[in-house]
């Protein structure tokens, strides 16, 4: 095996993790696959034989990408970040896919990411969700490693007011097809059973084509009897919606003629939903990739 192959072989033993880090900077499954080949470009090109750790300077890598990523995009969604929703990851993903595992970073969460600055996200998703040290940190951020600590421990304080579902995906999986029998039946009652009486409902469209302008149309709706007024909006597409896996959880997913439509994840807390992410982005769901 030469020196190229070699590489190689390294590089693919860490894409996986390197796609989650990736993932979680920048909340685009096509994005961070651009990180990510941008790291194996880097690599290919640099002389690596003095390096000790290779999986930390892949991560190292990674970061300073999505970080020039995040720094690049313009007063980036400054309008439409109310209903903005990442790209949520369809399907179950195999033992080999770190992109969503056991402890699958939910929409509602990526939703409060967005918010963050650049620097206040790269130190919290490192530092908090893989492990990195400050010192490492600061180098990616050219801050010294106090500042960076306040950086992740202001992205922490933004981060601890997100809905976290419940562990018990059984019961989770049970509530979404509840919603979605109650959606399709249009019983205004069972679905004001279903949620939380503050809820939030984040529908992104993008630019909503013609054929789908009907209910694909970007907004935020806030408590349950709004909220009950969309959902209903919603049932003429009840009868191409069916239960899925989105982001390691239940959730629903809209295909029409084979083509996606819509996806749809839910946060639950205490039996009832307290979030509801729904993309609904023709342009964006065309390209998003689906798991087996």
């Amino acid at each position: 095996m030469d020196e190229h192959e070699q590489l190689a072989r390294q590089f693919e033993q860490n894409r996986g993790h390197l796609r989650a880090v990736a993932y979680r900077m920048l909340g685009s499954l096509t994005e961070a696959e651009d990180a990510v080949q941008e790291a194996w470009l880097r690599l290919s090109r640099t002389d690596v034989s003095d390096v000790g750790n290779l999986a930390g300077w892949l991560t190292t890598v990674v970061s300073r990408v999505c970080l020039d990523m995040l720094r690049s995009r313009k007063s980036r969604r400054e309008d439409s970040l109310d209903t903005y929703v990442p790209d949520p990851v369809i399907g179950e993903p195999g033992p080999e896919d770190e992109a969503v595992h056991a402890d699958a970073i939910g929409l509602a969460l990526l939703v409060v990411l967005e918010t963050l600055s650049p620097a206040e996200r790269l130190a919290f998703v490192l530092h908090d969700m893989f492990g990195v040290g400050f010192d490492e940190i600061a180098a990616i951020v050219d801050k010294s490693p106090a500042a960076t600590r306040q950086l992740a421990s202001r992205a922490r304080r933004r981060v601890q007011g997100a809905p976290t579902s419940d562990a018990d995906v059984s019961r989770q999986r049970a509530i979404v097809e509840a919603f979605m029998a109650a959606s399709r039946g249009g019983d205004f009652e069972a679905l004001l059973e279903l949620l939380d009486p503050e809820v939030v409902l984040r529908a992104d469209a993008g630019g909503a084509s013609a054929e789908f302008a009907g209910p694909a149309v970007s907004k935020l709706v806030r408590g349950a009897r709004a909220v009950v007024e969309q959902a209903l909006m919603f049932s003429r597409m009840a009868p191409y919606t069916e239960l899925g896996s989105v982001n390691g959880r239940p959730g629903a997913v809209t295909v029409v003629n084979g083509r996606l439509m819509g996806v749809m994840e839910v946060t639950v807390v205490d039996g009832r939903i307290t979030e509801i992410n729904i993309l609904a982005d023709l342009d964006r769901l065309a390209v998003l990739p689906r798991s087996a």
